[in-house]
């Protein structure tokens, strides 16, 4: 087993992924997480704010209102990226056939809430989604909490097989390319690694 302490620094503002509205939360997304267990605690975590606009996306907050990352995104970052290495020969993930599982079975990540730090404001970004539909293109408008470049944080990357801590250093790696949260596409999100010892407790 291996453990790997790290700090993502974001080079670009990072996007909040959960909808402002807690009640579009609870019946559709958390009703098919895998861990459906803690969908009150995750709903309580968006918190009043949250539901001031229905079509915004937020983030989670702890009870100081620091914005956080579950563990299992970080895991869906890991899954996005490494479907898309496979694709790229001679890298690590090419030789990983169920990946999905892989991650899911023998990679994991602590602690369950990860805090967000920053200086400054949390702020917004607005930007238009366009769409073909069978009533011709449609352009609407999306709305995220934004949290300003060079916010940071602290979380460890447990690999239950010594192998995939190769593979997991070629994931945060890719981390300058595509990043986490919203609008990725878009270069949201980015972010730099570094190794680091974390604090106990």
């Amino acid at each position: 087993m291996k453990e790997i302490n790290v700090r993502l620094t974001f080079t670009e503002p990072v996007l909040g992924t959960y909808p402002g509205n807690p009640d579009i939360y609870r019946e559709y997304i958390a009703g098919n997480a895998p861990d459906a267990g803690t969908i009150e605690d995750e709903v309580d975590a968006i918190g009043v704010d949250g539901v001031v606009e229905k079509g915004k996306t937020v983030f989670p907050k702890l009870d100081d209102g620091t914005p956080f990352f579950y563990d299992y995104q970080i895991k869906g970052f890991f899954k996005d990226t490494c479907g898309g290495l496979r694709k790229v020969k001679g890298t690590k993930s090419s030789g990983i056939k169920a990946f999905k599982k892989e991650i899911d079975k023998l990679v994991f990540v602590e602690p369950r809430t990860i805090p967000i730090l920053f200086d400054g404001e949390m702020g917004e970004c607005c930007r238009p989604l366009r769409a073909s539909t069978p009533q011709g293109e449609r352009v609407i408008l999306a709305l995220s909490e934004q949290i300003p470049a060079g916010a940071t944080c602290d979380f460890t990357i447990i690999c239950l097989c010594d192998d995939h801590e190769k593979v997991v250093r070629e994931w945060l790696d890719y981390g300058r390319f595509s990043g986490i949260g919203q609008w990725r596409n878009s270069g949201k999100g980015r972010f730099r690694w570094e190794e680091v010892v974390l604090k106990q407790g």
